[in-house]
């Protein structure tokens, strides 16, 4: 299966087009066809090496754990900017190091020689609601400079979340994102004027 969706990136998709105009047109220009040559030739050389430029940058999705048709109930009820977060980072990228590029730098979550990569996600259900696991490999950031930030990663994918770290093996870390806790007030306002 892996196989099979490397193979459906946006990248490879181009490339094999372009690849496959500029044999059409190649065979076609050997052959004498001249209408088909030339329009095959003038666009498929192009589409090919453009889709080459495309796979020499490309990020391929971050691993998506439990299936998206589980959870679509808590999803829509959760905070939007998590769903936006999970599909943001399970879709092909170009032209980034890593998932989340920006937001680990904003942070100061960033190595500029080697940046985190966020391996997998994972959408979860809680007593508190809707949240998710993001399992990064943390490659140059220390995990002591995970832990500093942890009270910023709270609140900085969304409103009202909280942040727990986890490092289940070496240079690996879990973020996990979770509403917070909501605490009822002891006193009551309802006859104040």
């Amino acid at each position: 299966m892996p196989l099979m969706k490397e193979l459906l990136s946006p990248g490879s998709l181009i490339t094999i087009s372009g690849g496959v105009l500029t044999v059409i047109g190649a065979v076609a220009y050997l052959t004498g066809a001249a209408n088909l040559s030339v329009p095959t030739l003038f666009y498929g050389f192009p589409i090919f090496l453009g889709g080459l430029a495309l796979k020499t940058s490309e990020l391929p999705p971050a691993k998506r754990v439990p299936p998206k048709a589980e959870l679509a109930e808590a999803r829509e009820n959760g905070a939007p900017e998590l769903a936006k977060l999970v599909a943001d980072v399970t879709r092909w990228r170009y032209g980034q190091k890593a998932h989340l590029e920006s937001s680990l730098q904003v942070l100061k979550l960033w190595d500029e020689d080697n940046p985190p990569q966020l391996l997998e996600i994972e959408e979860t259900q809680t007593e508190c609601g809707y949240g998710v696991r993001m399992r990064f490999e943390i490659a140059g950031v220390s995990l002591e400079r995970w832990q500093e930030k942890k009270e910023r990663l709270g609140r900085f994918f969304a409103k009202n979340l909280q942040a727990e770290l986890i490092s289940p093996t070496q240079g690996k870390l879990d973020l996990i994102l979770n509403p917070q806790k909501k605490t009822t007030s002891s006193t009551n306002q309802d006859g104040l004027s």
